[in-house]
């Protein structure tokens, strides 16, 4: 399973990029856990690039999953930026910086590609599928 969105370059989007991504891994069986964490990083993730990045030439900002057998890479792409996407370590007091620590700690591992004008920050996910939901599911069907 996979998906590319292109959104506005506006806040809204991480409403929608939100609401898309869960739908699409509710719908491939996965753990309401993982489809929580995959959200909270493509929420960090594209509220970065409206915060601090350019949008794509189009006008646009790029969101992107690719689920395999027990993983979900997520990725957001833009126009880039006058500094390098990196974890902060910001003071207790800060009222912001901790974007991209909260990916560093929920992913497996993230990082930045860059392709000409366009930045990408991606993240992978454990993503198993909820197997628990499904043997719930044939022995209700059992039952019933």
């Amino acid at each position: 399973m996979s998906s590319v969105v292109l959104l506005p370059y506006a806040p809204s989007s991480v409403a929608v990029a939100r609401q898309r991504l869960s739908t699409d891994l509710q719908e491939s069986g996965v753990f309401s856990a993982a489809i929580d964490d995959a959200v909270l990083v493509v929420s960090e993730l594209l509220s970065n690039a409206l915060r601090h990045a350019h949008p794509l030439p189009s006008g646009m900002v790029r969101v992107a999953w690719l689920r395999s057998d027990d993983h979900i890479e997520v990725a957001v792409s833009d126009g880039g930026a006058a500094t390098e996407p990196r974890a902060g370590r910001p003071t207790l007091s800060s009222l912001g910086g901790r974007g991209l620590g909260i990916v560093e700690y929920v992913a497996e591992s993230w990082g930045v590609r860059h392709d000409g004008d366009t930045t990408t920050v991606w993240a992978i996910l454990p993503a198993p599928k909820g197997s628990m939901n499904g043997q719930v599911a044939a022995a209700l069907k059992e039952a019933g």
